[in-house]
């Protein structure tokens, strides 16, 4: 696959179906691990202390039962998730697209604030020439010849980084673990509003098509393949969650201090607390490649959605997604105050997660759609007691987008 084309039914080796499975699972993971996911995970644990943890529980729990509905249905029906929606309800694909497109941008805005941010903390680079730098490292991946494989090493690579870099600043900030996993459990503290915004930054708009779309594209379909592809959605969340839990105890082990965060970049200030100068640029190396591969991530799954659906866009689809990059980098420079729209998009992207999850599970009872499959009733339950429970938090959580805003 060179240019990300759906290919149904595309006969790949053993090894090269694992390889394109681990890229679609650290595609969601990296889409999910961007600037979104540190910035929201240091806000909160500042705010909330341990009892954070109980929130990062529920949204991957929540996340492995989003993801394997969507993965399991669009794989098996091999179709992106806008032509199934169109085909539950005519214009409801149009409509999904649109949403999704819409939190995409704001979401991408952030994660190009996020890398400006990362350079600053690097380099002491502005703003506007750190966001203008990473859009240039971005677009070059889309240019790459065999786009699909570029997308996979790129988020492989800087995944494990991250992995490695948070792992040992949480060795150095000794956080209270016994107390942590307590609160997870038995919270003293159920802030829905922060659920949300956490399901929102790791599953929702675009993020919970991230990996599916990445395995439809490479042909890797049908009932056939359905037990690698429920694996490459479970190890997507797993990364997802070890990742979010790591960065919580270390962010948790310098604030149970009385430590006071910088809010204008507070997750570079805790590492710097935690681990002194050489902490800072390690957080400056983390939060640049969670928002580099996030900007990857978002820009490819959000210009998905427009491509079967306009065929000017499938026509030129790389210079659409390039398009995207700079609208985002544009705005972000103009508008500013990326850690505000980080903690924003995630709310926007959990408000439409219920919309979305909705059009794919009702696909599950088409046969014009999946054909002859079978889709786990415990499994479509669970998913539509995620729909209600994400639509009810959603409606709650509108109320206080106003004052994530100011």
């Amino acid at each position: 696959m060179s240019d990300s084309t759906p290919q149904t039914n595309q006969k790949h080796s053993h090894g090269e179906t694992m390889s394109i499975l681990l890229g679609a699972a650290f595609l969601m993971a990296t889409s999910a691990i961007g600037p979104g996911f540190l910035t929201q995970t240091t806000v909160f644990t500042n705010q909330m202390k341990a009892a954070f943890a109980f929130a990062i529980v529920v949204s991957v729990l929540i996340g492995l039962v989003v993801q394997l509905n969507i993965w399991r249905i669009l794989a098996v029906s091999g179709l992106r998730g806008q032509d199934v929606a169109n085909k539950v309800l005519p214009g409801l694909g149009y409509f999904l697209a649109f949403a999704v497109g819409l939190g995409g941008l704001a979401f991408n805005i952030g994660n190009v604030g996020g890398a400006a941010l990362g350079f600053n903390v690097i380099f002491g680079m502005d703003q506007t020439t750190g966001a203008v730098i990473s859009a240039v490292v971005a677009i070059v991946i889309f240019l790459w010849k065999d786009l699909g494989k570029a997308m996979d090493k790129f988020t492989q690579i800087l995944g494990f980084v991250m992995l490695g870099m948070i792992a040992y600043v949480v060795a150095t900030t000794m956080p209270p673990v016994g107390l942590a996993v307590k609160e997870a459990f038995a919270p003293s503290e159920i802030n829905w509003t922060v659920v949300l915004t956490l399901v929102g930054g790791t599953v929702g708009g675009y993020i919970t098509f991230s990996g599916a779309h990445r395995i439809i594209d490479a042909g890797i379909t049908g009932q056939e393949n359905l037990r690698r592809i429920t694996v490459g959605a479970a190890n997507g969340l797993c990364i997802t969650g070890v990742m979010r839990f790591l960065f919580f105890l270390a962010i948790l082990g310098v604030v149970v201090g009385g430590n006071k965060l910088d809010p204008g970049n507070p997750a570079a200030d805790a590492f710097r607390v935690a681990s002194g100068e050489v902490g800072y640029k390690i957080f400056g190396v983390i939060l640049w490649a969670a928002a580099i591969t996030s900007v990857v991530g978002c820009s490819y799954t959000s210009v998905s959605f427009l491509r079967t659906l306009f065929p000017f866009v499938e026509q030129f689809y790389r210079f659409w997604i390039i398009g995207f990059i700079i609208a985002s980098t544009s705005i972000l420079t103009v508008v500013g105050r990326p850690v505000t729209l980080l903690v924003l998009a995630g709310s926007i992207n959990g408000l439409i997660l219920p919309l979305s999850l909705a059009s794919i599970l009702m696909a599950a009872y088409r046969k014009d759609i999946i054909g002859n499959y079978k889709h786990p009733v415990w499994l479509a339950g669970l998913g539509w007691i995620m729909v209600a429970f994400t639509a009810w938090m959603g409606w709650g959580a509108l109320k206080g987008l106003s004052a994530l805003i100011k």
